[in-house]
């Protein structure tokens, strides 16, 4: 079975193409989850990959790639959450619920403009194996900025995920730290709707990273540690839906889900199976 994946990587372009873009996908996912994870904000990466998808829709509807609208409508939603957030005494998670259910349901009507059923239920549920040429360059790109943008501002982002307090009294401008956080976010969510699609994003975002948290409690080395997982989770996860016929989005979520469990049991620091030594 294994052998007959290889043949097929090395014959078939279209596997090529899967196995690059949902590698790719799930290093950069693992990266960007560490700081969601971190600042509490795994509620914001549900919305935010719900709440492009009327931007996928009008992308049908005049004809232009769905990455354009994607993204533009998920930092829309994200500066409106940001903004209610910071601009009222409603708490985050009810901004998050108010933006995320808004959006979504202009989504669903949309849908029903566009009349493109099929396209939007890859986005939906994702379609790794009919990644194009354009679309897995336009992955690495956008993986390429992001990681870079994640080396040059780690130590702020790493400060204002920790302590903004601190932050503040440094003068450091900690929501233009998170303003960039949320487009980072929007970017990795968007990209990483041609795996898993907008259903199970938040998946590749928080539980690779969970994972990780579990074995370190350096920020550097959980970043490191979340990326690897992320990448041979999605090369796991393509290698179960491609030789058993079954959706690789889903498969790369179990997979991952499966090594967070048993993580959860045998990882040093959550010390699970030493509590239960010890208290016997």
């Amino acid at each position: 079975m294994i052998s007959n994946f290889i043949d097929g990587i090395l014959q078939y372009h279209f596997l090529q193409n899967a196995l690059i873009t949902s590698t790719v996908i799930g290093i950069v996912a693992g990266a960007v989850g560490c700081f969601i994870i971190l600042r509490g904000m795994s509620l914001m990466g549900d919305a935010i990959s719900h709440a492009v998808l009327p931007g996928i829709a009008i992308s049908f509807i005049l004809g232009f790639n769905y990455f354009v609208g994607a993204i533009a409508l998920g930092l829309i939603a994200s500066f409106i959450i940001t903004f209610i957030s910071n601009n009222s005494k409603i708490k985050n998670d009810a901004a998050i619920g108010i933006t995320f259910s808004s959006f979504l349901a202009l989504g669903v009507i949309l849908i029903g403009v566009a009349n493109s059923s099929t396209d939007l239920f890859h986005i939906l549920f994702g379609n790794v194996l009919a990644v194009q040429d354009f679309d897995k360059w336009l992955t690495i790109a956008i993986a390429i900025i992001v990681l870079i943008i994640l080396f040059i501002f780690f130590k702020p982002l790493l400060i204002t995920s920790f302590d903004p307090n601190m932050a503040k009294a440094f003068g450091m401008k900690v929501n233009n730290y998170h303003y960039l956080l949320m487009i980072l976010l929007t970017l990795v969510s968007v990209t990483a709707m041609q795996s898993v699609g907008t259903i199970l994003i938040v998946a590749m975002l928080i539980t690779p990273a969970s994972t990780a948290y579990l074995y370190t409690n350096r920020l550097s080395s959980m970043i490191f540690l979340a990326s690897f997982l992320g990448g041979i989770t999605s090369i796991i996860g393509l290698f179960i839906g491609y030789s058993f016929n079954i959706a690789v989005g889903s498969c790369i979520v179990l997979t991952s889900a499966l090594i967070f469990l048993i993580s959860f049991f045998i990882s040093p620091k959550q010390g699970y199976f030493k509590r239960k030594v010890v208290s016997s």
